[in-house]
């Protein structure tokens, strides 16, 4: 047995499911350990970082104009009391921010552009 996380319709839920096929791959569970956002290319040099998982904003840790180094922390989210620590995959100048504290976000959902 596995335990998956999943999301339907922005509501998650935490499910046991039998592997039948070992040869099929499964997603890690999303504690509260750092998660490195997946980039979304925006023209040549910019690089949006979005949300691992559907979930609410507890604080963002950066504003438009810092530099960040790879691994820093930009965005705390909240998920069923466990929070994630959203990270900057790469390095590079915050231009724009797409959240505010409190916001309910989506799996995917941009959160913070850099440049």
């Amino acid at each position: 047995m596995k335990r998956l996380r999943i999301s339907i319709e922005g509501k998650s839920y935490d499910v046991a499911v039998e592997v039948l096929d070992e040869g099929l791959t499964t997603p890690a569970l999303l504690a509260s350990a750092p998660v490195t956002a997946k980039m979304a290319p925006v023209g040549t040099e910019a690089a949006i970082v979005t949300s691992p998982l559907a979930a609410v904003v507890v604080s963002i840790n950066v504003a438009i104009g810092d530099v960040v180094k790879e691994g820093q922390s930009v965005i705390m989210l909240e998920a069923m009391k466990m929070n994630t620590i959203v990270s900057a995959p790469s390095a590079g100048t915050v231009s724009a921010i797409h959240v505010s504290a409190s916001d309910a976000v989506e799996e995917g959902q941009a959160m913070v552009t850099l440049a």
